[in-house]
This record gives structure tokens, C-alpha cells and sequence, in this order.
């Protein structure tokens, strides 16, 4: 015989798949085989119909396509015999699933087969449709299936029960028909009728408000009675699994009891009684009975119950953390996590035993009773607890201490009493596991620190000590140098000594090799360095002694690969060598930072671009408008502009040097500057994003970064031609800060040609002013006619020269053709534009430009740029 004939046995060709040694024979031999059983198909081959149909099903277990036997499948339940049937059924719920539209073919059959005479052809239709029933079969079959749960034999009054409860779910509507039915299931003396009855039950009170209080009235009682008879029945074999009764029907009965309890006093004080019982007659010393008592103890949990029954079932789950099995004290520790939210006191005096669970090998346990001592923590019991968690870090595995950091530092900064305890705490774990620290949390102990100012000289001490012993540690570094930087005339002074601590004996040179040691090691990374580059800067000013050497350390970055160390050590090196009269102004010690908004950022309860929307912007003297603030509407702004303070010049130069003073109060100015809103203009031209947040006096857009955004973004443009491609950075203004050589005058510029609305200079660099001059349309207070004066102050030629500019949606702007191309060097010449410009809210918002000019020197592309708010307010 051919092996791969129709008429190949079943076992024979698993002997064939089994036998190959290679992907490709088994494909080879899959790919034979499934071309016989098509040919078969194509014969109508009646002999082999449910051989052909077992191979199939095989092959699909190997994860084959078989879709092409599908048909076989209903052809062999359409068949009369029993033995075909059930391969047919087989294959149904095997190759076939509800969503497949070839099934609804088969509904006809199942009903059939539903009132069949034989009692197992009418099981294998309820196994089926238990299986694969979908929604339309659902309300098809379900009279079907509600007549059979009434069926004489148990067998089929328990698939039926298992198909009604696939019924409910898939139709929710059709619950109210299973009701008495279902009810009638609970009286049962079968075990088999009587779990599945209360299992549909259960499944009726979850999809049918009206089926919950019917249970609640009629059958409570019942099921409370049954639970009770078979916790105190006798030996019986048939149901005995070590030594307890038929587990499986005390759990389904438990789960029935809890949803009839749930949010219901009356039902829950009748089954209080069974409950108490369950929980104190279980052996707990096999699997079986640990189910029943965890079953026990979450309904417990779940129903009205007085203290006295929830403190028994928190004292099972105590007893569960002792055993020796890890499925059970996960659980155990899952189930206290809930209870803990309902009776705290009880779950504390398991306190520990959770802890020692923190420390178990397994790392689900670790874990899930780490969240658990997480919950545990309040202001009475924190420093206990703190305690246990940090000495356990000292031995704890790499990969859990990032997870056990994270709960410490929480807990500490959540519950701390005092700030030394809190300051303490955090040293020990930065101490301890300081590379698994997060960014946030030693930028909140900084904070701390900076608030804590009878602290400073113990906080700076304690950390010395630290840093000689795990100087490894990256967070405790950071903090570390930031400290003596701060503080390190107190470290060597001994100043602020508390009567907890021994004097240490540190020289200023001492000091210094902290930050030598930070800004040296090979893997610090680059915020480091520069924290300890702002440190070495500031102890030359604390400590005059070791200024020649603190010089030397910072030129030796000067050749630095890295850009931003490299500017640092120019600029710190100028200052220490150029502007001893301004060093000591320049390195005062921090404001006090401004601890509840950290927290309030930290907890999310402050958005964190607060802090950049509210950045002043600010006015330079010839009216360019420069804002950090975000995007808040494109193009049409919702409020007026409001001024804002902006920083004083010395805030400016602690910030160029890498302060970060957003947290600290704000120093008040006098120039207004516009709201947030306003900024949009910037992004009108796609130019690119914004620059750091300036000062009137001390400019910094040498410091800007600015990354292209696509053109499709702009909007309101006018323009006589097209940009050049190619651009080059605008000349930096006169009044910009030298920082190699001293301080430029500021001087701001402001004309007035006589007449109602006083003329401007809207933009003013070193090699281009431009002045505009305002009059009005007669009859329209809306129109403003803007006459543009560019003049070139370098001596070059500007050829080429383009003027464009961009206004918010409530702006209409019209450009005129200017009057020429090229703009003479020196002054000597001039080029004018007419720009008329319409408010369509004139009264209630201002007018704002956005300004390109591009021109060619040497025939090399220049482009600059600037925003204009410094219109007269009344136009």
C-alpha cells in the first residue's frame, strides 16, 4: 500500500513525522500526505472520510494549514453513527472557531443532535457548542440547551450547565431564562451537577442584577447549608483528595458565597458562622486545603464582615508567608496587599514576616513584598522600617536594588520626621547603591539641603566622609561636589559642628581634591565634570591659597573634545584670571531653593513646563523680543501680553556658568516682557526653536541652540522672492557680554520723529538697523502703514537684500516692493519698504512681527532674524 494513500492509518504516519530528521523531510512528508487527503476529498471518499479528518487535525496540532478539510468536518457530523460523529465534533472544535462563517452550516446538525435519542450524541453536541458557540448560535440552540439542563442523566445536566454558562456570556440577554433552572441545579446530590450548577449560578449573578437578589432570597440559605454539610461530612472515597472533601466544590461554593455577600449585610451575617468554620477546620498542610483556605479567606475579605473574622483570615495569610512553597506566600502577600486597604492594623503585626519575605531568593516574592512594606510604612513606624530596607541593600542582588532604591528613597522623602533623619537616610543609600539612583532624587536631597540651613556644615562633613569611602557612587559624587562647592569653607572651618558628630580635620587642599578626583575619573560622566568645573570655580574664590592650582586644573580642559567642558574651562579660566573684582559676586553661594515646588513637580501636581511657560522673556533695547516659553497657540493668541520680571545680570552669569536657578525666586526687573503666547512668532518663519531666557543687559545668543523646523509651518508670510538656501549666523549684538575681555556698554536706541505715533528701531545688530515709522490709514484706526528704513552699518555691500516677515492669524500684512536690492556700506545709503498692516482685534491685541532679512556679502548668504514687539501700545 502506498504509505501516503488515503488509507494510511493514523499511527502510520505519525510514525513517518516522527521519523524525520530534518524541517525539510517533515514539510515533505506533511505536503504528501495532505495532497492524498485532498485527493480523497475530491473522491468523495466515504470509507476513509474519518481517517482523513484524524490526520487533518494532526497536522493542524503541527501547526499546518488545514483549512481545505473543513467541509469533512460537517459531512462527518451530518453522518448517522455515533464514531463518526464524534471525529466530526473533534474536528469542529479543533480546525474550526466561532468567527469563521462555515460554522453557522453546522446549526442545523446541533439542533438535531440536541434532541437526538442517544444520550452521547446529544453530550457531543452540548461538548461542541459549549466550545465554538457564537452569538446567533447562542440564541438559536439556547431553548435547546435550557430544557436539557432538566435531562435525566447527570452527564448531560452538567454539559448542559457548562454550554448555558458559554450562552450567558456570549448573550447576556438570554440570562433571565437560566434562572430557575440554574437553581434547581443546587439541590443536586451529584458532585459533577452541583459544581457546574454553582458555577452558572455564579456566572448568572455577574451578567443579571435581577438573578443576583433572586439568589440572595432563595438560595443563600441552601448554598450555606451545603457548604456546611460537606465541611462536616465523613470519609468518602469517590470525592477524597488528601483528606478533604470534594476541594473543588467547597472552592465554587466559596466563590458563589462571595458574590452573594459582596455589598449585601444580611446575606454576609448568615454565612459568617460557615465561614469561621471553614477557616479553623482546614488542614493547611496540603495543597488542597491551602486552596480552600485562600478561597476563604478573599471572600472573607470581600463580603460586610465584622473585625473578628478579617483578623482570622489576615492571620491565615500570615501563616501562608511561613510556608514553603513560593506560589503560596505570593498569593499570600498579592491577597494582604488588598486586605491592607481594609484592616491595616491587623496585616502590621505581620510586619516581620513581610520583611524577612523581601529578602527571599525568589524575585516575584522580593518584589511583590517590597510594594507590600511600601504600604506598610506610616509616620510611627518609617524609621524601623527604613532601617530594615537599607541594611538589606547592603547585601541585596544587582538587579533588585534599582527596584529596592526607588521604594527607600520614596518612603524617606514621603514619611521623613525630620530633615537630618531624611538627609541621613539618603547619604546611607547613595552610599550603598548611589549608580541606581534616579535623577530626581538626589535633585530633591540638593534641594533639601539648600533649605536646611543650620545643616550645612554636617550635611557637607557627612558627605566628605561618604565620598572617601564609595566614591564609585555617581549620584553620591554629584551631591558631594555640589556641596563643597557650596559649602566648603564650612567643611575645612568645621563650622556648624552638632553635638552627633566628631570633628574631621580637612584642609582647603583636601577639599579641592574632591573635585579634582570627580572632574579625573575616567568613567565620570559629563555632568559631573561640570559640576565639579562650577565646584573648582567657586573654591577659588573661597580658598584664595589653591586658586593657582585650581587654575591649572581647569586650562588643562581648555583642548577638551568635549564643547561643553571646553567652554567652561575658557570662561571659568578667564574669570579667575581677568576678573578677580567680579569673581567673588559671580560664585556667592545659591539662593535657597524653592522646596515646595520641587515637590510639587516631583508628585505631579505642577506641570513640568511651568516652569519654561513662565521664563521671562526678554526686551532688548532695540525691540527684539527673545522667549523660552513654548508654543501655546498657533497664530492667534488667547490673552494680552502681561509683563514679567526678568533676571538681573548677575543671574544671568550664574546661569551662563550652569546653575539652575528655575527653582529659585525670582529677582524683579523693570523691563515688561510678553507672555508665553507670544513666542509663536518665533516659530512663524520655521527659523528655529527659541534661545535661553536673557537679560536686557547681557544678551545670550551666543548660547542659543537652534535646530531647523520645516517650512509648511509658515504662515502670514510676505515676501518679494525666495530666501537663499544656504544661511550664516547673525552677527552677535554690541551690548552681548564679553566674557574674555569685560563688559560692553548697553546702549538701547530710541527715536522719535515728532509725530503722534513715535518711530522705532524694530531690529538692531552690529551690521544692519532697521527703523520703522508708523502712520494711519484715514478712517480705518485698524491700518497701520509702517515705513521701513534698512540701513547697512558695516563697511561691506550688501547685495541681494530680501526683507520678509511673518504676523499672528488676527494680522493681515501687505508688503510693497522695496525700493532696491542692494544697500550701500557705512551708512551711506539706504533701502525703504511700505508694509501696511491690518488688526482685526485692534483695541484688544497688539501688533507683533516675526522678521527675516537675507542678503549676500562677498557673495557668501547672511541671514538674520529677529521678533518685533515693541510696537507703540495705541496702534
Amino acid at each position: 500500500m502506498n504509505p501516503f494513500s488515503s488509507g494510511t492509518r493514523l499511527r502510520d504516519m505519525i510514525r513517518a513525522i516522527r521519523a524525520c530528521k530534518t524541517a525539510a523531510e517533515e514539510r515533505a512528508v506533511i505536503r504528501k500526505e495532505c495532497a492524498a487527503i485532498r485527493a480523497a476529498i475530491d473522491e468523495n471518499d466515504h470509507d476513509y472520510r474519518h481517517r482523513n479528518l484524524a490526520k487533518l487535525m494532526f497536522i493542524h496540532m503541527l501547526g499546518y494549514p488545514t483549512h481545505f478539510g473543513q467541509m469533512e468536518c460537517l459531512k462527518l457530523i451530518a453522518s448517522a453513527g455515533f464514531p463518526e460523529k464524534r471525529i466530526g465534533y473533534l474536528g469542529l472544535m479543533l480546525l474550526l472557531d466561532e468567527r469563521q462563517e462555515v460554522l453557522m452550516l453546522v446549526t442545523n446538525s446541533l439542533k438535531q443532535d440536541l434532541n437526538h435519542s442517544n444520550q452521547y450524541i446529544v453530550g457531543l453536541a452540548l461538548c461542541a457548542l459549549g466550545n465554538i458557540c457564537s452569538a446567533e448560535m447562542a440564541r438559536d440552540l439556547a431553548p435547546e440547551v435550557e430544557r436539557l439542563l432538566q435531562f435525566r442523566d447527570p452527564n448531560i445536566r452538567k454539559k448542559a450547565a457548562l454550554c448555558s454558562i458559554r450562552i450567558i456570556r456570549k448573550v447576556p440577554d438570554l440570562a433571565e431564562n437560566f434562572v430557575n433552572p440554574a437553581a434547581s441545579l443546587l439541590k443536586e446530590k451529584h458532585h459533577g451537577v452541583m459544581i457546574t450548577g454553582v458555577q452558572l449560578c455564579t456566572e448568572l449573578c455577574k451578567h443579571s442584577s435581577e438573578a443576583l437578589e433572586y439568589f440572595r432570597k432563595k438560595s443563600t440559605e441552601g448554598a450555606v447549608k451545603t457548604l456546611k454539610d460537606l465541611v462536616n461530612s465523613p470519609y468518602a472515597p469517590e470525592y477524597d483528595i488528601a483528606g478533604i472533601t470534594d476541594p473543588f466544590l467547597h472552592i465554587r461554593l466559596l466563590k458563589f458565597l462571595r458574590v452573594l455577600g459582596h455589598e449585601d449585610a444580611d446575606a454576609s451575617d448568615y454565612m459568617n458562622d460557615i465561614l469561621a468554620q471553614v477557616a479553623t477546620k482546614t488542614e493547611s498542610n496540603k495543597n488542597a486545603g491551602n486552596a480552600i483556605l485562600y478561597e476563604c479567606v478573599e471572600t472573607i475579605m470581600s463580603i460586610e464582615d465584622s473585625g473578628g473574622l478579617r483578623v482570622l483570615a489576615i492571620n491565615i495569610l500570615g501563616r501562608f508567608l511561613s510556608n514553603r512553597d513560593n506560589n503560596i506566600r505570593y498569593v499570600a502577600l498579592n491577597m494582604l496587599m488588598k486586605a491592607i486597604t481594609v484592616d491595616g492594623q491587623a496585616v502590621q503585626r505581620h510586619r516581620a514576616t513581610i520583611l524577612e519575605c523581601v529578602k527571599d531568593s525568589d524575585a516575584s516574592i522580593r518584589k511583590r513584598a517590597l510594594e507590600l512594606v511600601y504600604l506598610l510604612v506610616n509616620e510611627s513606624n518609617v524609621k524601623p522600617l527604613t532601617k530594615e530596607l537599607i541594611d538589606y541593600l547592603e547585601v541585596a542582588d544587582q538587579e533588585f536594588k534599582g527596584d529596592l532604591t526607588a521604594k527607600i528613597c520614596s518612603i524617606v522623602a514621603k514619611y521623613s520626621p525630620e530633615k537630618i533623619w531624611y538627609i541621613d537616610q539618603m547619604l546611607k543609600v547613595l552610599s550603598e547603591a548611589g549608580n541606581f539612583v534616579k535623577d530626581e532624587v538626589w535633585h530633591g536631597l540638593i534641594v533639601v539641603i539648600s533649605n536646611a540651613s543650620d545643616l550645612h556644615g554636617y550635611t557637607v562633613r557627612a558627605l566628605y566622609r561618604a565620598f572617601q569611602i564609595s566614591s564609585e557612587q555617581e549620584s553620591l559624587v554629584r551631591v558631594t561636589v555640589w556641596c563643597i562647592g557650596e559649602y566648603g569653607d564650612m567643611l575645612v572651618n568645621n563650622i556648624g559642628m552638632l553635638d552627633i558628630e566628631d570633628p574631621v580635620v580637612v584642609t582647603e587642599s583636601d577639599a579641592v581634591d574632591v573635585a579634582e578626583t570627580a572632574i579625573k575619573r575616567h568613567n565620570s560622566d559629563l555632568n559631573i565634570k561640570a559640576m565639579a568645573m562650577i565646584a573648582l570655580l567657586k573654591l577659588s574664590s573661597r580658598f584664595p591659597s589653591c586658586s593657582e592650582r585650581i587654575n591649572h586644573l581647569i586650562v588643562q580642559y581648555k583642548g577638551s573634545l568635549v564643547l561643553e567642558l571646553q567652554q567652561r574651562s575658557i570662561e571659568f579660566n578667564s574669570i579667575i584670571a581677568s576678573h578677580q573684582n567680579m569673581r567673588s559676586t559671580l560664585v556667592e553661594r545659591m539662593p535657597v531653593l524653592d522646596e515646595a515646588t520641587f515637590i510639587g513637580k516631583r508628585a505631579g501636581s505642577i506641570p513640568a513646563s511651568v516652569s519654561s511657560s513662565n521664563r521671562a522673556a526678554i526686551n532688548l533695547p532695540n525691540g527684539v523680543s527673545k522667549s523660552a516659553a513654548p508654543l501655546v497657540d498657533l497664530l492667534d493668541l488667547s490673552s494680552d501680553e502681561v509683563p514679567v520680571p526678568s533676571s538681573s545680570g548677575s543671574d544671568f552669569i550664574q546661569d551662563l556658568l550652569g546653575l539652575d536657578l528655575s527653582a529659585a525666586p525670582e529677582q524683579s526687573g523693570s523691563n515688561p516682557a510678553p507672555k508665553s503666547g507670544t513666542d509663536v512668532l518665533l516659530d512663524l518663519l520655521s527659523i528655529g526653536t527659541t534661545p535661553p531666557p536673557q537679560n536686557s543687559a547681557f544678551p545670550a545668543d551666543i548660547l542659543s541652540n537652534q535646530e531647523k523646523l520645516p517650512t509648511s509651518q509658515l504662515d502670514g508670510l510676505s515676501s518679494l522672492s525666495l530666501l537663499p538656501a544656504s544661511k550664516a549666523s547673525a552677527p552677535v549684538s554690541s551690548s552681548t557680554i564679553d566674557l574674555l575681555g569685560g563688559l560692553a556698554p548697553n546702549v538701547a536706541s530710541s527715536d522719535e520723529n515728532g509725530s503722534v505715533y513715535p518711530s522705532i528701531v524694530a531690529y538692531e545688530s552690529g551690521s544692519l538697523r532697521i527703523t520703522f515709522d508708523f502712520s494711519k490709514a484715514a478712517g480705518s484706526p485698524q491700518t497701520t502703514l509702517i515705513h521701513a528704513t534698512f540701513k547697512n552699518l558695516s563697511p561691506n555691500v550688501y547685495s541681494n537684500f530680501i526683507f520678509q516677515a511673518a504676523v499672528p492669524k488676527f494680522l493681515q500684512l501687505h508688503l510693497d516692493p522695496a525700493s532696491g536690492s542692494t544697500l550701500p556700506g557705512s551708512g551711506n545709503g539706504s533701502i525703504t519698504q511700505k508694509l501696511k498692516v491690518t488688526n482685526s482685534q485692534h483695541g484688544k491685541k497688539h501688533l507683533m512681527m516675526r522678521l527675516r532679512i537675507a542678503y549676500k556679502v562677498d557673495d557668501k548668504d547672511m541671514l538674520e532674524e529677529a521678533q518685533v514687539n515693541n510696537f507703540p501700545r495705541n496702534l
